[in-house]
């Protein structure tokens, strides 16, 4: 086993829509709520600490912008009809960092993932770049697998 860091830019993402890839995947963050606490007999005259509720950050997903496909969008539009839907709109997304075999080395799990902004590329005259698509996702849950 060498033990060398690990490159970030080969990557996988299975999100439940078309098999395309991603530019850039951000947000892969948790983090637990502190609670304050002291009660009044306390001998120490400072709150104590102790852990709280985790809490996970939006997740932004970006890739190219390709003709005929408008997935983001569709996939943003399910939301509006939540009621009727009972949660099907949500979706389990992995994402996985590759070795040069193509096998995932650390895989994130992300629980009940859905859209809550779409952003169409910006345009811009004298630009030379690709036209890249961005989707915001809020979830409930991340979990980190080392293999």
């Amino acid at each position: 086993m060498a033990n060398y860091p690990l490159p970030k830019f080969h990557f996988q993402v299975q999100w439940g829509g078309a098999n395309i890839g991603f530019t850039e995947v951000t947000g892969l963050t948790v983090e637990t709520e502190a609670i304050e606490y002291r009660h009044g007999a306390s001998p120490e005259y400072h709150k104590t600490k102790q852990p709280g509720l985790q809490k996970y950050s939006n997740i932004t997903l970006k890739r190219g912008t390709f003709k005929s496909d408008n997935e983001y969008f569709e996939w943003w539009k399910e939301t509006k009809f939540f009621q009727e839907q009972n949660g099907k709109y949500r979706r389990d997304i992995t994402i996985s960092l590759l070795d040069e075999t193509h096998a995932p080395i650390i895989v994130w799990k992300i629980k009940n993932a859905w859209p809550i902004k779409v952003q169409a590329a910006d345009l811009k005259a004298d630009a030379n770049e690709i036209a890249i698509e961005t989707v915001e996702l809020v979830h409930e849950g991340l979990e980190v697998e080392h293999r």
